[in-house]
């Protein structure tokens, strides 16, 4: 494989964009420079190809949204349709109400809808909901909620945040009650609401979310679950659905328009009304209600309503994790979004994604595994075979591109 037209990209867009891209989790540091893909030109089903012409089996999917697949007829057809109408206009479009009215059909606790355009403006909506419902300012969390002020001034990259903002954010520890009664003890009458991811890769204990519910009502608190990355494929529902919890408020986003720019607050009437004209609760997106994403949207949820989508993805994660395991190779997590456990070294994990770029295979470097519906037991196989053939050899090799760097990580 060559990269020529990569390199020669990366030297142009390194001039005039910081960071060469748009998200640090694409940024070409988190590749091997030299070795490597660094810009994709298109896709089809779950395979992409990139600006040099290589193809590859993608089982990143544009970091998430991607859940059927890409160039997905239903979805690709309903989004020309609604080209050939408008994009956006004076007053709000039909779209707004009839995909309102699915999710509001499908997500447990969507009683009351709202839209967006990311998942971070989603998480952050449905805090100053909470906010503004409880009357408090304090946020307990747990998990990544976006690149807005007062979550990522608990990063490692607070710079340019007012210090001050992280005193409204109080961590807490995932599969630990003890640790959010601890905060909630140590700042009585001051917490608005829990905001967390339900799950990443490590499973709940059994019971964990029961009595986190209980503790949310006997502090009379608001449970906020990012379901930015679990909304659409834990289940339709998402992971309220599969959990069988239903939180006051849920924060979707990714997958559910399969690949444009949308995400949803949604949760209980009364607290949703926050936003009704006459409150004092300012939410406001003039791209919210743009006809693409919603048009997309419902031809997305149309396609999961009507087609396995989720068991397809869940059976090819089981068959890809099974056979990863097969070969010594360990997962964590759940097989619609399974996580491969690499060692803690860049320079391996650097070798052995040059090694599945040359094989035609593309992953995450932190080992997610996103599952689309176009994913096919093909796939599953060449990425099985491209995994045994490279295991063999991982240690002889020499690293051909750069070492890899993390981007940030999530605390």
């Amino acid at each position: 494989m060559k990269f020529t037209k990569s390199l020669e990209y990366l030297n142009r867009a390194e001039r005039i964009i910081p960071i060469a891209s748009q998200t640090f989790s694409k940024s070409p540091k988190y590749y091997p420079i030299g070795a490597s893909p660094l810009f994709i030109e298109k896709g089809l089903g779950s395979h992409v190809f990139d600006i040099d012409g290589n193809e590859y089996v993608d089982w990143v999917c544009g970091l998430g949204p991607i859940t059927l697949g890409y160039h997905y007829p239903a979805v690709d057809n309903a989004v020309i349709e609604q080209l050939n109408k408008g994009i956006i206009f004076t007053q709000p479009s039909p779209l707004e109400t009839e995909l309102a009215e699915k999710l509001v059909e499908i997500i447990p606790c969507a009683e009351m809808v709202r839209f967006l355009k990311t998942g971070s403006e989603a998480c952050q909506a449905a805090v100053r909901i909470a906010r503004a419902y409880t009357n408090r300012e304090k946020i307990c969390s747990w998990g990544y909620h976006g690149w807005h002020s007062e979550f990522s001034v608990i990063t490692e990259r607070p710079k340019g945040i007012p210090q001050s903002f992280s005193d409204y954010i109080l961590p807490f520890a995932y599969n630990d009650i003890d640790s959010l009664k601890e905060q909630l003890d140590k700042h009585p009458g001051e917490v608005a609401a829990v905001i967390m991811e339900p799950v990443i890769a490590t499973p709940p204990k059994k019971g964990y979310f029961e009595e986190l519910q209980k503790l949310c009502k006997v502090y009379d608190i608001l449970l906020i679950w990012d379901e930015v990355v679990t909304g659409m494929r834990w289940s339709l529902g998402g992971a309220s659905e599969y959990f069988n919890i239903v939180p006051d408020l849920v924060c979707l986003g990714k997958g559910i328009a399969n690949g444009l720019p949308l995400s949803v607050v949604c949760g209980k009437r009364e607290i949703m009304k926050m936003m009704e004209w006459d409150s004092p609760v300012f939410v406001s997106s003039t791209h919210g209600g743009e006809c693409l994403s919603l048009a997309a949207g419902l031809a997305t949820v149309n396609e999961m309503q009507t087609k396995k989508t989720i068991e397809h993805c869940w059976n090819i994660g089981k068959k890809l994790r099974d056979g990863l395991s097969a070969i010594g190779l360990e997962t964590i997590g759940y097989d619609c979004r399974p996580s491969l456990v690499l060692p803690n070294d860049q320079v391996w994990k650097s070798k052995l994604l040059e090694q599945l770029f040359l094989r035609g295979v593309m992953i995450h470097i932190g080992g997610l595994i996103n599952v689309c519906y176009s994913h096919t037991d093909s796939d599953v196989n060449k990425t099985l075979n491209a995994f045994e053939d490279i295991l063999r050899i991982i240690d002889k090799v020499e690293l051909k591109g750069q070492v890899a760097v993390p981007a940030f990580r999530r605390m």
